[in-house]
């Protein structure tokens, strides 16, 4: 079973509109995982139907005992996040850090889990999707992607497909790593633009400290030449492939506004995508 990871070192460099257009390339040979759980949104424009739902619980918080508590203030004292007030523990500050659990005297408080989310198993029209729902505020999303990572693997199985695509979370932090761990390749998408070339050194670096088997895509690269010649570069540098150069056109927002992938839809865009696909494969 192969895993392909679609990542970026920040967000809105078209991530999420190029792992639809490679579903949509890859149709009933391929599960596709959703595993940006903070803001997902490739559910969008694969439009799928929820077919099973799975509860997700994050962090334990704090729960105090009424009944029990003598009031002393031990657990107002020791509590640095503010989470405790009239000796009631405030949810949404909690951090589940137990340490007013450890300095009751009286036993009176309690780490339970809460529900944090959802994940969902859904039929598209590509194939199976595995997506998550985060609630807002709450921690552990690298908990949930590896989650929804793990729930793609049974159903791949399952249904006896070899290939996993997967929409990774923007930056370089915890839900990144989760979503990196263990795949067959990244596919890195940047933007010619200085900020995207210090975003791309950031993701490279986090690949390649995992030892991961990285390419890249620039997006909108006809936008500013000089400034893909130095991604180019950069990736020359690295001994990492540049596997796609997607022009800039507005095929892809009338695909966004019709609710398809841009390969659905036509266009240079869409050619670039499917050349790129084809580099992939061979990669592979």
């Amino acid at each position: 079973m192969k895993q392909i990871a679609i990542v970026s070192g920040k967000g809105g460099t078209g991530k999420t509109s190029i792992i639809a257009s490679l579903a949509a390339l890859a149709s009933g040979r391929a599960v596709y995982a959703d595993c940006d759980v903070d803001a997902p949104d490739l559910h969008l424009i694969l439009q799928p139907h929820i077919r099973e739902r799975r509860e997700f619980f994050g962090i334990k918080r704090a729960l105090i005992d009424s009944e029990k508590c003598t009031q002393c203030g031990s657990c107002l004292d020791a509590c640095r996040f503010g989470a405790i007030a009239d000796f009631q523990v405030n949810p949404a500050l909690c951090e589940g850090c137990g340490v007013c659990k450890l300095v009751c005297p009286s036993e009176a408080v309690e780490m339970s889990e809460s529900l944090a989310g959802y994940a969902y198993i859904s039929d598209t029209r590509f194939g199976p999707l595995v997506h998550a729902e985060l609630f807002p505020g709450e921690e552990a999303s690298g908990k949930l992607v590896a989650m929804v990572r793990e729930m793609a693997r049974d159903l791949a199985a399952f249904c006896k497909l070899d290939l996993i695509l997967i929409d990774g979370s923007p930056g370089i932090g915890c839900p990144v790593i989760a979503s990196l761990t263990g795949v067959d390749l990244a596919l890195v998408v940047t933007e010619p633009t200085i900020t995207g070339e210090h975003d791309l050194e950031r993701i490279l670096d986090v690949a390649g400290h995992f030892g991961i088997n990285t390419a890249v895509c620039i997006n909108k690269y006809d936008l500013n030449l000089a400034g893909s010649g130095r991604i180019e570069a950069l990736c020359q540098e690295r001994a990492v492939m540049v596997a796609g150069r997607l022009p800039f056109h507005p095929s892809v927002v009338e695909a966004m506004v019709l609710g398809q992938s841009v390969v659905e839809n036509g266009g240079p865009v869409a050619d670039a995508i499917s050349d790129m696909w084809g580099v992939l494969g061979k990669r592979l």
